[in-house]
């Protein structure tokens, strides 16, 4: 599908390079999860990860590889992830999801319209993913201003085997779309 964005995701001290360079893709995600990890749990953090982070962001780019980075929801954190040149945040969106159905979401979900509003205005573009479904992602993409694009894969593939491949895909742009 050549019309369609290739990313990767992982963590760049764990042979993701590698792939990177191989295939060259239109972006990587760098994710600071550690090796045999289930799933992340967590962003980058900055300045402590800014001196490991930088030679591979300028890598990917001088490779034409756009760079996002896995962060939470931390306004403070947006500026960094400019500064060591990453081109997009991908917003870790677990604590929005744990949240969804209480009382508690509204803050939370506050605090990604916040860190995405400071995101764009330091110039990052705004992606998010982690536990995202059908049910949460309506409020979120009307809270977070900006949203570029979304990673859901669990969700998704679960809703597929349940309601077929272009079910699944016509419901996830729906929510998308609302």
């Amino acid at each position: 599908w050549p019309e369609r964005e290739f990313n990767i995701e992982g963590n760049p001290f764990h042979n993701l390079m590698d792939h990177v360079r191989a295939v060259r893709p239109h972006q990587v995600t760098f994710v600071p999860d550690s090796e045999g990890q289930f799933t992340s749990d967590h962003g980058w953090t900055f300045p402590q990860d800014t001196e490991r982070l930088k030679p591979l962001i300028d890598e990917c780019k001088a490779l034409g590889v756009r760079v996002s980075l896995f962060m939470d929801p931390i306004s403070e954190q947006m500026a960094a992830a400019r500064a060591v040149g990453a081109d997009r945040v991908e917003l870790y969106t677990e604590p929005y999801a744990a949240t969804w159905g209480t009382p508690e979401n509204a803050a939370q979900l506050q605090r990604y319209a916040d860190a995405a509003q400071i995101a764009l205005a330091v110039g990052l573009g705004v992606n998010a993913g982690h536990d995202l479904n059908r049910d949460n992602l309506p409020a979120f993409v009307a809270a977070v201003k900006g949203l570029q694009e979304v990673s859901i894969g669990h969700a998704f593939m679960a809703d597929a085997l349940e309601q077929g491949y272009s079910a699944t895909v016509q419901a996830y742009l729906a929510c998308l779309n609302k």
